[in-house]
C-alpha cells in the first residue's frame, strides 16, 4: 500500500485554512520539524516543504523546485514562495484557528507563519462564479497513480508534489457577463455543467483538457473557494507525481505555446504560488525526516 498522506486523496471538507511560513532560524529546524510531525497526522493535516526548507535541511528531493516564474506572457502569474504550507481540513471554523495556532506554536522560532487563508467547500463543490470544479478530476487507482510517486528514492515514494495558488476573482465584473459568454469563458453550461462543443479555443475547458498535453497532463485538484471579506476567489490545489503536468497546463493557459491566453483571466488572476512537496507516512506519522542529498 501506497503510504501517502491520506488526507490528499480525500473529498474537499467543509472548512480549510491554509498556512504558509518562512524560514527564520535554520539550526531549529530539525527539532520544529519533529514537533509538526508530532502534531500533523496527514489526514486532517496535510504537510508540504518547500525547496528552501529541504536544502536548509540538507536535504533534497528529486523533481523539488520553487514555483516558476513564466517569462513572455501577456498575463502576471506571480511567484510566492515559501518554506512551508500545512492544509488544515475540517468543519469547524473554530478547532481549525485552535489547530492553526498549535501549530505556528510548535514550529517556532525556526519557521514563521507569514499568511494564512480561510476555505470553504461551496454548494456540492463550486466555485464561486458558480461552475463545478474539478470535473475532470481522477478517481481510485487512477488518482493515486497521478498524486503520488512510486519511482525514485524509497524514502520520496508515496510523496506528492503540490502546487498552491491564490486566484483573486473579480466577481462583479463575471456576473454582469451575459450568461452565454460566462459559459464560453469556462467552456461549459452553469445549467448542466455539460461541455459546450462551439467555445472558443481560449476557453478554460480547452485550455486545460488534460487529455489533449502530449504527454497527458492529469493531476488530482483538491481546490476550494477563499474569502478574506475584501476579496474572493479560488484557492488553487493540485496534487501530482511531478510538478509536469500542471506547469503545462499553466504554460498554456498563459498562451506560451500559442499564444492563446486562457479567457479565466478575463476576470481572474492569480496573486500566489508556491510548489511543495508532500512526503510520504510513516509508521503512522508523516515523515519529515528530509532526505540527504
Amino acid at each position: 500500500m501506497t503510504p501517502y498522506q491520506p488526507g490528499i486523496m480525500k473529498a474537499v471538507p467543509p472548512l480549510a485554512r491554509h498556512l504558509f511560513f518562512t524560514l527564520d532560524a535554520a539550526d531549529g529546524l530539525r527539532d520544529a520539524l519533529d514537533r509538526l510531525a508530532g502534531l500533523a497526522d496527514g489526514d486532517a493535516t496535510v504537510v508540504g516543504l518547500g525547496e528552501s526548507l529541504v536544502r536548509a535541511a540538507g536535504g533534497r528531493v528529486d523533481g523539488l523546485r520553487a514555483f516558476p516564474v513564466l517569462g513572455g506572457s501577456a498575463v502576471d502569474i506571480p511567484s510566492t514562495q515559501h518554506a512551508l504550507w500545512c492544509w488544515l481540513r475540517g468543519e469547524d471554523r473554530g478547532e481549525l484557528l485552535q489547530r492553526s495556532r498549535r501549530i505556528e506554536a510548535a514550529v517556532a522560532p525556526a519557521l514563521r507563519l507569514v499568511l494564512a487563508t480561510e476555505s470553504f467547500r461551496y454548494g456540492k463543490g463550486l466555485d464561486l462564479t458558480g461552475y463545478e470544479d474539478g470535473t475532470e478530476n481522477p478517481e481510485g487507482d487512477e488518482a493515486v497513480a497521478v498524486a503520488f510517486t512510486s519511482t525514485g528514492a524509497e524514502s520520496c515514494q508515496g510523496g506528492s508534489f503540490a502546487a498552491v495558488q491564490h486566484w483573486q476573482h473579480g466577481l462583479d465584473h463575471f456576473d454582469r457577463l451575459p450568461a452565454n459568454e460566462q459559459d464560453h469563458i469556462i467552456g461549459r453550461r452553469k445549467s448542466d455543467n455539460e461541455e459546450l462543443e462551439d467555445a472558443p479555443e481560449s476557453a478554460h475547458v480547452k485550455r486545460t483538457a488534460q487529455e489533449s498535453f502530449d504527454p497527458e497532463a492529469f493531476v488530482l485538484r483538491r481546490s476550494m473557494p477563499w474569502s478574506d471579506g475584501a476579496r474572493a476567489g479560488l484557492a488553487f490545489l493540485a496534487f501530482g507525481h511531478s510538478f509536469d503536468a500542471f506547469e503545462a497546463q499553466l504554460r498554456r493557459m498563459a498562451g506560451l505555446d500559442d499564444g492563446i491566453v486562457d479567457a479565466l483571466f478575463r476576470f481572474s488572476r492569480p496573486i500566489s504560488g508556491g510548489y511543495y512537496w508532500c512526503p510520504p507516512m510513516s509508521d503512522g506519522r508523516i515523515d519529515l525526516r528530509v532526505p540527504k542529498g
